[in-house]
């Protein structure tokens, strides 16, 4: 199940996306300090992202996350990251994974009335990009983006709504 998060979701938000392995995964892999905490949640207040957590087993157990919305395209990039350390406790990662990634896909298309979902994956995350084909997403050329002064190479991974309505059938 997919929520919209709130204020009170910050501390648990912040700690999941400071796990290690979930900074190994993104391109800012620094540790998130509570001010650049606050000032993304200050984006996710005006509205330019929408924020869900995500709740496996009736519990928080990740964070999904869609913005760069383009009107004109309908179109929005998203993200997401899990609780890899409760998940993993429990052993429920790749159950809460599976179905934490159709949840997403189904609320880009069917709440948020997208035509295109994108994200970016770096190359490296073979487990990722391999899960994103599973649900019928399609990769682009290999690009190069730096973030403080580090290069990393990744592709953008898109499903178009056809596409997605296709592979139900």
């Amino acid at each position: 199940m997919l929520v919209e998060a709130t204020e009170a979701d910050l501390a648990l938000i912040r700690t999941w996306r400071n796990h290690p392995r979930v900074r190994d995964t993104h391109f800012y892999t620094r540790e998130i300090t509570p001010e650049q905490h606050l000032g993304w949640w200050a984006t996710v207040e005006r509205g330019d992202r929408k924020v869900l957590i995500f709740h496996y087993r009736d519990r928080p157990a990740g964070v999904v996350h869609f913005g760069q919305f383009d009107q004109a395209e309908g179109s929005a990039h998203w993200g997401f990251f899990l609780d890899i350390e409760g998940l993993e406790e429990r052993r429920e990662l790749l159950g809460a994974w599976l179905q934490l990634e159709q949840e997403a896909v189904d609320h880009a298309f069917d709440v948020l009335g997208l035509t295109w979902l994108r994200g970016e994956t770096l190359t490296d995350n073979t487990v990722v990009r391999q899960l994103h084909k599973r649900f019928g997403f399609t990769e682009s050329p290999v690009f190069e983006r730096e973030v403080d002064g580090v290069t990393h190479q990744a592709v953008v991974t898109e499903m178009h709504a056809d596409s997605r309505s296709a592979r139900r059938r």
